[in-house]
């Protein structure tokens, strides 16, 4: 299941510093970034081999992630907060503020044939 973590950050004076390494196990292969989404919903899938980490470095948004067991809704809205997202794990990024910007870090490079759009039966 998804985890949300608190990136390490340098506060000082001058501003702040937020590193993200170590992340993914298997290292980092494709980077993108989602913006101008405001009032739209993106993903709507999940991977059968693909590990992501989602942080919203502008504005926020929330992350709608179901395994198939558990539902949870995440609130991305400071750039340290990391959502680290599963291959199971089906995901929808929604309720994007006018500046948010969503980084997005992925352990493979991009394949159609790892996505699956059919998502889980709700349980709410």
């Amino acid at each position: 299941m998804a985890s949300l973590i608190e990136l390490q950050t340098f506060s000082s004076e001058v501003g702040n510093l937020t590193i993200i390494e170590k992340v993914l196990k298997n290292g980092i292969k494709r980077i993108f970034y989602i913006y101008n989404a405001f009032n739209q919903v993106r993903g709507g899938h999940r991977h059968k081999l693909t590990y992501n980490a989602l942080t919203c470095v502008s504005g926020s948004c929330k992350v709608y992630v179901n395994n198939g067991k558990i539902e949870e809704e995440y609130i991305l809205d400071s750039p340290d907060k990391c959502l680290l997202v599963e291959p199971e794990d089906w995901h929808t990024m929604y309720d994007f503020t006018e500046n948010a910007v969503l980084l997005v870090l992925s352990d493979r490079n991009y394949e159609k044939e790892d996505y699956i759009y059919e998502r889980y039966a709700d349980r709410k």
